[in-house]
């Protein structure tokens, strides 16, 4: 079973303009994620796939791989699909461009899922953690998903998942984190199918695998990804580093 990392490093961001490209350590963001992912010995190859020439050259520059985008697209997914649409791969990490500090625990237990399923009965592998405050659990930022007696993902959505019209009946919340694993055909298919109303709605490219019937297995975690979304996250990375 071949299994690799590709990493979707766009120039843009809303929140912080060419994020991946700010300094970090003496190394940019992308570079020094890049690295942390090869660092993990979890991958038979990492790939940075990319709509910018600067980030494009960063990588291969410092003897790393890069895959241009051609075309544009709407959501991550659409962005690996085409980079690996070529490749010769069984299994597709998705590792986020904006954390440098790669957590090698949460990575091994998404990639076990697909050793351990011997059936073929999953398509795409993700993680959630439990969330116990109010604020958290209302916040629509944060992701809910809820989950099948077998780990099976029912739905997400950025609204309170389940409602708690009765209270004292032991729902945990749980908070999905955005580390993927796919199988290579599932990513192929959500790029070649159109996007629902479930989707668009909720703004979450999970749904369109869940809509066309895909099977996420949900794995629980402890992690939290520390990301760089803002100026004042790169700083705190700089303190870290």
């Amino acid at each position: 079973m071949k299994i690799i990392a590709v990493i979707p490093a766009r120039y843009a961001s809303t929140r912080f303009p060419a994020k991946l490209m700010q300094d970090l350590g003496g190394k940019t963001v992308i570079l020094r994620t890049y690295e942390a992912a090869i660092n993990t010995q979890l991958f038979d190859d990492v790939f940075v796939v990319t709509d910018s020439d600067l980030i494009f050259d960063e990588i291969v520059s410092n003897g790393g791989k890069a895959i241009r985008s051609i075309n544009e697209h709407e959501s991550g997914s659409d962005r690996i699909a085409e980079a690996v649409e070529n490749l010769d791969v069984d299994i597709v990490v998705n590792v986020q461009g904006d954390e440098p500090f790669i957590d090698k625990v949460p990575l091994a237990k998404v990639i076990d899922v697909f050793r351990n399923d011997k059936t073929k009965q999953v398509d795409l592998a993700s993680l959630m953690r439990e969330i116990k405050e109010e604020d958290e659990i209302n916040n629509p930022n944060n992701v809910k998903v809820v989950v099948d007696q077998n780990g099976f993902a029912l739905y997400f959505s950025r609204s309170v998942i389940p409602y708690p019209r009765e209270k004292n009946v032991g729902v945990r919340y749980m908070q999905h984190i955005g580390i993927y694993a796919f199988r290579k055909q599932a990513l192929l298919d959500f790029y070649s199918l159109p996007m629902k109303s479930l989707e668009a709605s909720e703004k979450l490219e999970q749904l369109r695998y869940l809509e066309f019937g895909k099977r996420i297995k949900m794995v629980e975690t402890a992690h939290v990804g520390i990301g760089i979304d803002t100026p004042e996250d790169l700083e705190k990375a700089r303190t870290m580093i």
